[in-house]
């Protein structure tokens, strides 16, 4: 009597699974699709650190800070050039040539205090220039993105010139992706609260757990 009770209970509950079965695959199916009254398909809470995105350029950016450099010294050097080189001479005599004019009336004399200054500033204007864009570029270039444990902390590392590097840690609450990763060509923007520009994800690197990385470092948030 109690082997048949025993074959009694057991039948009982294939009977149940195979009722239960298909619901509870239906279920889980609908929760990978989208929320459920508002909860997230896939907890942000996580128990340890990940890794969500990495893309290693420090050969380039040696080479970047390589060009900078060549280039602030090119630019250097015709500074010093048209300072020490471009001086005024002496009055002209009467019957030598007059210099040539602007179509507003302006004369154009090379050797004069005003085109010695203003081909001095410029030369350092645009080497300065070039080095402020270089190191603009670089320090907004996100090779590693690090989600803390509890999901509430977010590292980002950038590099500087010459393939150097720096990291620091923000709440992911004052992290914003202005576009969706899959609707951009090559980079993702970020925008971090409190820091001016907009920080750069190179498409070429490796997005690991691209779900939790759209629901964390790729969420939209009103800064």
């Amino acid at each position: 009597m109690a082997g048949a009770g025993q074959q009694g209970l057991w039948g009982l509950r294939c009977c149940m699974w195979r009722v239960w079965a298909p619901w509870a695959r239906l279920s889980g199916a609908r929760g990978l699709a989208g929320p459920v009254r508002g909860a997230s398909p896939l907890d942000t809470h996580v128990p340890r650190d990940l890794l969500l995105f990495r893309h290693e350029r420090a050969r380039f950016f040696r080479l970047l800070g390589l060009f900078c450099a060549g280039q602030f010294a090119f630019w250097a050097y015709l500074a010093h050039f048209a300072f020490s080189e471009l001086r005024p001479v002496g009055r002209p005599a009467a019957s030598a040539r007059p210099a040539p004019t602007l179509p507003g009336g302006a004369s154009v004399n090379p050797a004069s205090n005003k085109w010695r200054y203003g081909f001095t500033v410029s030369c350092l204007t645009v080497g300065s220039l070039i080095v402020a864009a270089g190191f603009v570029y670089s320090r907004r270039s996100v090779w590693q993105v690090v989600l803390h444990q509890g999901g509430r902390d977010v590292t980002l590392s950038t590099y500087y010139l010459f393939g150097l590097s720096s990291s620091f840690t923000v709440p992911l609450r004052q992290v914003s992706c202005m576009v969706h990763r899959s609707e951009v060509p090559a980079m993702i923007p970020l925008k971090v609260k409190g820091r001016p520009f907009y920080f750069l994800l190179d498409k070429q690197g490796q997005v690991y757990n691209p779900q939790l990385f759209d629901l964390t470092v790729g969420a939209y948030r009103k800064l």
